[in-house]
């Protein structure tokens, strides 16, 4: 019995030993194993943080860095080399693609999901709707006569800003009207505190909010939105709901890819492909987001 009990300790020690030595720094670099640095647009933040917290738990041998920032920060530091795996909400350009094309690479993209961007108002304001083309007034500087004059972004250089300038068809901000400020998080805020603003955040931000964001959830509304500018969405109002981002009745849908730049194939094309996954897709709906490939259900039928 007594040496039962030797050999017993004997391989715990050697399993806690090895278990030291294999620190995430030191780890092998493959799929499955070893360290990542991630950049993710700071509008999908809250669904990426609950996306790496799964992998790291799935796989004990990963450590994933998470970073946030603003979309074009995100692509100059793909195009520099700082960073090689980011998520973002749209695809590289061709003159983008071109920087990697020169280095004889070509990037690794996959679609994972489909996104809302969401207007939200303070809970105080008696509209819950808007139409798109009032927005676009905003956008463009010019008068409006609906409740909803202001428009509050988290970064100019936004992936947000992006979408919306693109929609009202314009290469520049007002100067009046248009508001950026530093986050997702600012935003929520500020229209919490300011019932005649329009928040324009990301989806995850509003359907998962942390503790700290909850509050400010809380005193907020997700607006309904009526499309039908440049064929954007459908001529009735419809919110970012899971239905309506897959069939596009809400008109400020958009795509969210993760792009790989590693070199070789390691730790980034693991995590990309459990964002491809089952488990990833999962993930993703839990978050409001609409997964690009939606998980099956299984139902057991008892007679």
């Amino acid at each position: 019995m007594k040496k039962i009990v030797l050999l017993r300790l004997v391989f715990a020690g050697v399993v806690l030993g090895w278990s030291c030595q294999n620190t995430p720094a030191e780890r092998e670099q493959t799929i499955v194993s070893g360290r990542l640095g991630v950049v993710v647009d700071e509008t999908l933040l809250p669904v990426m943080e609950e996306q790496v917290a799964v992998f790291e738990h799935l796989y004990e041998r990963t450590d994933v860095e998470l970073g946030s920032g603003h979309e074009n920060q995100i692509v100059a530091q793909l195009l520099n080399r700082e960073v090689e795996v980011a998520v973002l909400t749209r695809e590289l350009s061709e003159q983008e693609m071109a920087f990697f094309k020169a280095r004889e690479f070509t990037p690794r993209v996959f679609r994972i999901a489909t996104d809302g961007v969401v207007l939200v108002a303070n809970k105080s304001a008696t509209d819950t709707i808007v139409a798109l083309e009032e927005i676009v007034r905003v956008m463009r500087g010019e008068p409006v006569t609906g409740p909803f004059r202001q428009l509050v972004f988290d970064n100019p250089n936004s992936s947000t800003v992006r979408l919306l300038k693109s929609v009202a068809g314009i290469d520049s901000l007002p100067k009046t009207g248009v508001y950026a400020l530093k986050s997702n998080l600012d935003v929520l805020k500020y229209v919490h505190e300011t019932p005649a603003s329009v928040g324009v955040v990301g989806l995850s931000w509003i359907v998962r909010p942390d503790s700290n964001t909850a509050r400010y959830v809380r005193g907020l509304r997700v607006l309904g939105v009526r499309g039908q500018v440049s064929g954007q969405g459908s001529d009735t109002y419809a919110k970012p709901s899971q239905t309506n981002l897959a069939d596009s009745a809400y008109a400020l849908a958009r795509p969210v890819y993760i792009v790989n730049a590693e070199p070789k194939k390691s730790l980034g094309m693991g995590f990309a492909a459990f964002l491809t996954g089952d488990v990833g897709q999962r993930v993703m709906l839990k978050a409001g987001l609409m997964p690009d490939s939606v998980p099956p259900r299984e139902l057991i039928i008892r007679k």
